[in-house]
């Protein structure tokens, strides 16, 4: 059975990565990328869909210990996880090293640090999504798995048997004793991958993080917070191309037991822009640069149909289908893979890109001709089109609508191009935008402000609030003194808060038949991003203290590594949502920043 989402650690090495539990069970991993087909799918299903376990050994009937305590080696992906036993205590190195080109590796150090204790691994690989078992044989005393195109081989440095359809290995450790076991993928039809060298490997991942965060130019009072959040988005990195997953995992649920599952591991131009910004902000230019060459590719030859997302390579096509053979995590189902959102229409996705390509150019990213005709052709297109309805930022699955928080973002998308021409960067029709500007923000604030309840509304004419009104001073639509912003960061305080002062989205149980916005069944938990967008909120309109007092109470929300999902559910006191989010941990980076610069934070 799958831990909780929190038991999880991540590991990877910035083409995949897999999820393990605290009982050393690795019950997620995709090979070769993050959008394969699962070798590991026991999070979505039982231990029958694929697992690969290394920790102490138990009995028959007994359930695997939880390690007693674990971390992430200094400021790495190196997670290290201790058992204390009645034998004595053990420790299991577990990491991905950064590849390249090389065959993928996952690699599994055990170590003895006390006394002799007995261990177990347990290896069960199914290929598609654990729906089809493979071949698995010796070759030149390696083990190996195959089935169609995929091969997965096992190295390890003790014996191996095979019984059940898993593969186990039964060993002591003592003292001072390293054992290695590791896992490589290879297309079937090639060469076995090279024997792995668990140590130098080990070794140079280590150097590999650590030269990475030395880059990191915040030294400020949540630098810990900051620093695992961006190693995170370092691991949701897609490094052939740039391309930044919104999370490594599909299907994990926004309700426990409910049908608000979807495949996370695409790149959404919404959340690769804010992760640009908040990579530029910290000194990672490299892979803000690297983000920007992705966005151009896959726009490329069609900026007019602009999609909301693509696959890591900018893949077009995501097509959305269900796995009917998994019971989902906890009995989520379906079990989805592929993304039907991505052909919706989201007006407010011009905006974010063009936000994040004038951050490129302000902040010094080298000059690109390229970037600055896209975003003159993505006027182009806005400029006739938004004032149509659309489907919005959170994806609804009901009818378009006139969403506030697009026309505010078209509005950034045009503001952002009207100062990249008065700059003389780039020729346009300047005055005729500066009136298009000018409309946008007119039209805003006449059909989407309510004047009775003094708040912006989810949409023109509604009365239900949304949380993406929180980016309105962000983005500098009006300034954070301004009373429709105080009266709207107030009404969704009041309106959107659970108890414990996190942030819904929007209400998923309307008060009106027409008002049931998002066309789904069930119901979903505090979004996080939304919640840090409060306390952003709170700091910008003066109200510091309490900005400062709400991000602590959401750091506290993290697991005991660090990592956050992309929801919490205030009933359950639990993460929920796809894992690790990096739309929740981008927020967290911006959030610190401000507070930081603010001078508002604790101890």
């Amino acid at each position: 059975m799958a831990g909780r989402i929190e038991d999880y650690a991540l590991i990877g090495d910035m083409q995949t990565a897999a999820l393990v539990c605290r009982d050393g069970t690795a019950d997620w991993l995709c090979l070769p990328r993050f959008d394969s087909h699962a070798v590991f799918a026991g999070m979505l299903g039982t231990e029958e869909h694929g697992f690969w376990r290394v920790g102490p050994a138990h009995g028959s009937d007994e359930e695997p210990p939880p390690a007693t305590r674990r971390r992430y080696r200094d400021e790495s992906l190196i997670l290290e996880s201790e058992w204390d036993t009645s034998r004595g205590t053990v420790r299991v190195i577990d990491f991905m090293p950064p590849r390249g080109t090389d065959a993928p590796q996952l690699v599994r150090i055990v170590e003895g640090v006390s006394g002799r204790v007995p261990m177990r691994s347990a290896l069960r690989m199914r290929f598609s999504y654990g729906w089809v078992v493979p071949w698995v044989h010796k070759v030149d005393g390696r083990t190996v798995a195959v089935a169609g195109p995929d091969s997965v081989w096992l190295d390890s440095e003790v014996e191996t048997y095979g019984k059940d359809l898993t593969t186990f290995s039964d060993f002591t450790v003592a003292p001072g004793d390293r054992v290695a076991l590791a896992i490589s993928w290879q297309s079937s039809h090639r060469e076995a991958p090279p024997l792995p060298e668990p140590e130098a490997a080990l070794a140079a991942t280590e150097d590999f993080w650590q030269d990475w965060v030395g880059h990191c130019t915040y030294h400020g009072p949540y630098r810990e917070a900051v620093v695992r959040s961006l190693i995170t988005l370092k691991a949701l990195t897609y490094e052939p191309t740039g391309g930044i997953v919104a999370a490594p995992t599909t299907s994990l649920p926004e309700d426990i037991g409910g049908s608000r599952n979807w495949d996370y591991r695409f790149t959404w131009l919404r959340d690769a822009a804010i992760t640009l910004s908040s990579l530029l902000r910290t000194g990672y230019h490299e892979e803000a640069r690297a983000w920007r060459e992705w966005l151009l590719r896959a726009v490329a030859g069609d900026p007019e149909h602009l999609q909301i997302m693509y696959g890591i390579a900018g893949e077009r096509d995501l097509g959305e289908r269900e796995l009917t053979w998994l019971p989902g995590y906890e009995g989520s189902t379906p079990v989805r893979i592929g993304n039907g959102a991505a052909g919706q229409l989201q007006l407010d996705v011009y905006g974010e890109v063009t936000e994040a390509l004038h951050l490129g150019h302000m902040t010094g990213l080298a000059r690109n001709d390229y970037a600055s005709l896209l975003q003159i052709k993505l006027i182009s297109y806005l400029e006739r089109h938004w004032d149509e309805p659309d489907e919005g930022i959170w994806e609804v699955r009901g009818p378009r609508r006139h969403f506030v928080h697009s026309k505010v973002m078209a509005w950034v998308a045009v503001d952002r191009t009207v100062k990249l021409i008065e700059s003389g960067e780039v020729d346009g029709p300047l005055e005729r935008w500066q009136r298009l500007r000018d409309e946008i923000h007119r039209t805003v604030c006449e059909r989407g402000y309510d004047k009775e309840r003094n708040t912006f509304t989810q949409y023109y004419g509604s009365r239900e609030l949304d949380a993406s009104l929180l980016l309105i001073p962000q983005m500098g639509f009006l300034p954070p003194d301004d009373k429709r912003v105080i009266g709207t960061v107030e009404a969704i305080q009041r309106e959107l808060s659970t108890e414990d002062g996190f942030v819904l989205r929007y209400p998923t149980s309307a008060t009106r038949a027409d008002e049931n916005v998002d066309g789904l069944e069930g119901d979903e938990g505090a979004f996080l991003a939304c919640s840090f967008w409060l306390a952003d909120d709170l700091a910008m309109i003066g109200r510091v203290e309490e900005a400062r007092r709400l991000f602590e109470k959401l750091l506290a929300l993290r697991n005991d590594l660090g990592l956050l999902a992309e929801e919490w559910d205030p009933r359950l006191q639990r993460q929920v949502g796809n894992f690790p989010q990096a739309f929740s941990h981008v927020p967290l980076i911006d959030t610190a920043l401000r507070l930081t610069a603010s001078g508002a934070y604790g101890g």
